[in-house]
Order: structure tokens, then sequence, then C-alpha cells
């Protein structure tokens, strides 16, 4: 069932467990994550990029709202960083109905008045905003922010944020990365907890490609009840057709397509038990 992705975080907030977010490219992602969900009775999140929209177009989105509608579980639909005014309104008139205003780029009252007019538009359709306070490193999509570019959250900062732009969740810098963690993955659990403290919407993690179990569950402890994955579902499928390639024998796309999806599905039923979210269906509905 199509389901509304405020609900979602709304039900994860009051029951201390995390929804996860999980990017898709392809049929083969969107098939695995749903089965996933539907396997481990979860709630979950089909989450678009627009880079990924500029790729393959808009039945990339129409796609993730047909499974969503059908699937046994309930499943929210996402568009992820947005930059551009144009992609997040493009999306909303898709049917997506949460969207993630990302003017993390930009100086502080910059990244304010493009938060709260992305989130006016998106409550104007009956969507809800995230948004960012902070710059992450690493690598997602095409887009590289190196460590001297990285920002951590400022907890009393994120009050006026919140305040300031009317959004509905944050996305917090506390240490999290995109892509791979080149070390040992530390988060700075003591300011997630002041930012909890600072405002009351739901949290956001992004990175959670590569987070140790016990970690998440202490994020989760302290309020973050939605994480981002991305890197980890990618690379499974990835490392199928690299192997189907490099085997030397003739491949049957759909046995491809097959092992992609299997691949995948492993993947994102492992998170799902990560956050807790698994037999949550009754609560997210």
């Amino acid at each position: 069932m199509l389901a509304s992705v405020e609900e979602l975080l709304l039900a994860a907030q009051r029951q201390v467990y995390a929804v996860g977010a999980f990017n898709v490219y392809n049929l083969e992602g969107v098939c695995a994550v749903v089965r996933a969900a539907e396997s481990e009775c979860s709630p979950v999140i089909l989450q678009i990029h627009p880079a990924a929209i500029r790729v393959v177009g808009k039945p990339l989105a129409a796609l993730c709202l047909a499974a969503a509608r059908m699937s046994q579980v309930p499943v929210g639909v996402h568009l992820d960083h947005s930059t551009a005014a144009a992609d997040i309104v493009g999306a909303l008139e898709l049917g997506v109905h949460s969207i993630m205003a990302d003017g993390s780029h930009l100086p502080y009252p910059e990244n304010v008045a493009f938060a709260r007019e992305m989130a006016a538009i998106a409550h104007a359709s009956d969507a809800i905003a995230e948004v960012e306070l902070g710059r992450l490193t690493g690598t997602e999509d095409g887009l590289t922010v190196s460590e001297r570019n990285a920002k951590l959250t400022d907890p009393a900062q994120a009050t006026d944020f919140i305040r300031e732009t009317g959004a509905d969740s944050l996305a917090v810098c506390i240490g999290n990365v995109h892509g791979h963690y080149h070390s040992e993955p530390n988060l700075d659990l003591e300011r997630l907890s002041r930012i909890r403290r600072a405002v009351d919407v739901p949290l956001v993690l992004h990175g959670a490609s590569g987070l140790p179990t016990s970690m998440v569950r202490r994020a989760i402890g302290l309020g973050v009840c939605k994480f981002n994955v991305n890197t980890e579902l990618r690379e499974a499928f990835l490392a199928v057709l690299s192997s189907s390639a490099g085997s030397g024998r003739k491949s049957d796309l759909l046995d491809v397509m097959k092992d992609g999806i299997a691949a995948m599905q492993s993947v994102a039923c492992s998170k799902i038990r990560d956050f807790g979210s698994n037999g949550k269906c009754s609560l997210a509905a």
C-alpha cells in the first residue's frame, strides 16, 4: 500500500525504531526493496535521486508509486537530495509525496531561504519536506564533498533552522558519510543527543551503508527514525552484473535479473532488521 512518509516516520519515532529509505534506480531495485519489506513485515521507503530521474526519466517515479500501491506492506516514496526547485516541483507533480530540499551546500541564510520555499511548495501539495543542516563528506550519485568542506550539525542552530523553515524532518551530520567509510565509523552521538533535545521533528541519518549494528541501534535510541541506504544496495547489484560478465558463460538476462534482485533483497532484509522495523507493519499502517 502507498503510505505517507510522514506517518511512517512519526510511527517510528513513537515506537523507537527506524525506517529504511533505499535508493532505487531500476525495476530490480524496486522489486528487491518491496520484497524485502514484505518478507520482514516492515514499512519501507523507496527513494529516488534526481540524477536517476535525469537518466531514465519520469517512469522511474511512476514505477515506485505503482509498486508501493501494489505492495502488501506500507511503502512510501521519497525524492532524495534535491538542490533544484524544478526537480522538486516535477516530483510533486508526478505524485511523490515526500522530498528532500538539500541546501546544505549553501551559506546558512540561503539554506534557510531555500528550505523554507521548498517546504512551502511541498506542503501546498500535501507532501512533506526533509532538510539538511551541516554537510556530509563522501560521494553519492556524482557529487563529492571533501572533508575540508564537511560540517557537523550545530544543535543550537538546528532549533532556529526548523523553526524558520517549517520543515518536517531533519537530516543530521554527525560524522556519517556518503559512500564507504574509509576508517572505523565514529558518529558523534553526544551531538546527536543534543540535536534531539533541540528539535522535535524526526531525525534522518544519511550514509547508513557500513555502519555497525550497535551504532545504528544507539542512533535510533537517540532519535534517528530514517536511515538512507544506497551504496551497499547498489554494489550488490553491480557485483552480480560483474560476476555474470566475467564468467565467460552466456547468461540469460532473466537469470541476471533474478540474481540481482536476490542480492539486493538480502541487503535490504539485513538493514531492515538492523533498523528494528521488521514486524512493525501494523504500527506504521
